[in-house]
């Protein structure tokens, strides 16, 4: 993999990814005003959890129709956020980024009235990841080569995101659909370095910790064992099992674990990079085939918190709320409100159907 840095008009960095050497030398001549970000995290002190307010996004570009799409490369007469003519991988600074490092650090000690809000500076960092140039591609289509690539970038962008002074956790995603929330259809991903400790990762930490101390042993390598020999597997080779979990919250789910227990991304060797790709474009092509139309989707890797790394075991969750045709799973009351889920399918029976669907 070769990486060039550039710079884009505004300042923000720009990094080509390629596969074999390519000149990447064009400028980008547009006249932009300097990213101006002023994000602060609050502390929500009855949920004990961090709170991203970045009200200069309700300015972000929404839904442009293709051909004035910000994503795909420069052309004549039509400049975008890659000045260059083709690219195969490219990841750049978010352009209205909910976290970023230039953010004002001068905040007060907390919130207006309320005296145990605690403020932060909104410190981070949002990149976007274009997957391919071609707009009208999804993940799924891309081939085993370029999504190799993308797994490589993931790799490259998490050790030296999460090697910012300030970083705890990096997270690589990817929202895909308009249902999901996705305001550019060109195929493309986000990565998130935050200055704290997710809900979810906390979460789950405190449950491995608390089973280690109750059983004396690993709860994720529990959990994996378990799941890869039963009835839930969808997809599997020597190195990946993806399974619909036990518990799925979400009417099509599928998670996916190395059978090595490794923190991040990073630590992937190439044997599991490309098995994860195989297992991967698979579950993605069922999803894609499920129904006569292909599902929304959130692809989401959980990786080790920067300073918890001996604990945690990378894993992916790949999961859609259409629960039938024509069908969303909206998050109402229950679990809106309350965080507790009421799932309309049966997670046994989406494992069965995943399956079965025909996917050469």
């Amino acid at each position: 993999m070769i990486r060039t840095s550039r710079r884009l008009a505004d300042g923000r960095e720009i990094l080509y990814f390629d596969g074999e050497p390519t000149s990447r030398d064009a400028v980008d001549p547009r006249d932009l005003p300097p990213v101006a970000t002023r994000s602060q995290l609050r502390f929500d002190a009855l949920l004990g959890e961090w709170v991203t307010v970045a009200s200069h996004r309700q300015t972000r570009t929404f839904l442009p129709p293709a051909d004035q799409c910000p994503l795909c490369p420069s052309r004549d007469g039509r400049r975008t956020e890659v000045p260059e003519s083709d690219y195969q991988v490219v990841v750049f600074e978010n352009r209205f980024p909910s976290l970023a490092t230039a953010v004002e650090r001068d905040v007060p000690a907390t919130a207006p009235g309320a005296p145990l809000a605690e403020l932060r500076p909104g410190f981070g960092r949002c990149e976007v990841v274009c997957f391919t140039s071609e707009h009208d591609r999804v993940f799924a289509d891309l081939g085993a080569d370029r999504a190799r690539l993308v797994v490589d970038v993931w790799a490259e962008r998490s050790a030296e995101l999460a090697a910012l002074d300030g970083v705890e956790q990096v997270f690589c995603f990817e929202n895909h659909g308009e249902e999901i929330g996705v305001t550019l259809s060109h195929p493309h991903g986000q990565i998130y370095a935050y200055p704290f400790v997710t809900a979810r990762v906390e979460k789950v930490l405190d449950s491995v910790r608390r089973h280690r101390a109750a059983a004396g042993a690993d709860l994720f390598a529990e959990v994996v064992a378990a799941e890869a020999a039963g009835p839930r597997v969808v997809a599997a080779n020597e190195h990946w099992t993806a399974f619909v979990p036990a518990a799925a919250r979400w009417p099509y789910e599928v998670q996916l674990f190395p059978l090595r227990k490794v923190p991040d991304l990073p630590a992937l060797d190439g044997a599991e990079r490309d098995a994860f790709v195989q297992v991967y474009l698979d579950v993605l092509a069922r999803f894609a085939r499920r129904f006569d139309t292909p599902m929304p989707y959130i692809a989401s890797w959980n990786q080790a918190p920067v300073r918890h790394r001996d604990d945690w075991w990378l894993h992916l969750q790949l999961f859609s709320l259409r629960r039938a045709p024509g069908k969303l799973k909206y998050l109402a009351g229950s679990e809106s409100g309350m965080g507790a889920f009421i799932t309309d399918t049966n997670p046994e029976d989406i494992a069965e159907q995943l399956r079965n669907v025909v996917v050469e």
